[in-house]
C-alpha cells in the first residue's frame, strides 16, 4: 500500500492487460495518440467556449473576465500545439513547454507561422506576465492583465492562421508535403 498525502494508506494503482496479467507498459500520457486534427478540434472547442463567455464579463469587475480569458489562453496554446505537431515537433518537447506561449510562438514562427508584430508581442507579454497563472490563481491581479479585446484579437489571428496552415495543405496523397491530420 502507498501512503497518501494525509498519511493514510491508499491502494496501489495496478494496470492490467486484458489477460488479467499486470501490463508492463506505462500508461500513455494524455494526448500522446491525438491527431493534429483532433488537437485543432479541441482548440476550436476552447475558442467557442471563450466566445460564449464574453457576454458574462461585467465592466469594472475583473474577476468576471477570468473564465473567458482562461478559455482564450487555452485555445491559443492548443492552436499553437497543433501547428507545432503538424510541423513534426516531438510531442514530449511540446508538452515540456508547459504554458510558455513565448517559446511556443518562437518555435511556431521558426516553423513558418507568420504573425503580426502586435500579436507576437502580445503572446510574449502573456508569458512574461504569467497570465495563465494569474487567471487561474490570482484574482487580485486580474486588473493588471491586457485588455480583453487584445486577447480576443490575438486568439482570432492565431486561430485563422493555424487553421489555414493546416487545412490548406496539398490534398494529393502522392505529394511529399501531404500530411494526414485526422
Amino acid at each position: 500500500m502507498e501512503q497518501g498525502q494525509s498519511g493514510q494508506s491508499a491502494p496501489a494503482r495496478r494496470v492490467t492487460a486484458p489477460s488479467g496479467q499486470p501490463d508492463a507498459r506505462p500508461p500513455s500520457y494524455p494526448g500522446t495518440e491525438a491527431s493534429v486534427g483532433t488537437v485543432v478540434s479541441l482548440a476550436d472547442a476552447y475558442w467557442d467556449a471563450a466566445h460564449r463567455l464574453l457576454p458574462q464579463i461585467e465592466k469594472g469587475r475583473g474577476v468576471s473576465s477570468a473564465p473567458a480569458r482562461l478559455c482564450a489562453i487555452q485555445s491559443i496554446e492548443t492552436y499553437l500545439n497543433a501547428f507545432l505537431l503538424f510541423h513534426s515537433l516531438d510531442r514530449k518537447l511540446v508538452r515540456g513547454l508547459q504554458h510558455d506561449l513565448a517559446e511556443r510562438t518562437r518555435l511556431a514562427v521558426e516553423k513558418g507561422l507568420s504573425l503580426r508584430r502586435r500579436t507576437a508581442e502580445h503572446l510574449i507579454r502573456l508569458s512574461d506576465q504569467r497570465d495563465y497563472l494569474v487567471v487561474r490563481y490570482g484574482p487580485e491581479q486580474l486588473g493588471d492583465l491586457s485588455e480583453i479585446n487584445r486577447m480576443f484579437a490575438t486568439l482570432k489571428e492565431i486561430a485563422e492562421k493555424v487553421r489555414a496552415a493546416i487545412f490548406e495543405q496539398p490534398y494529393d496523397r502522392a505529394d511529399p508535403w501531404y500530411k494526414v491530420y485526422w
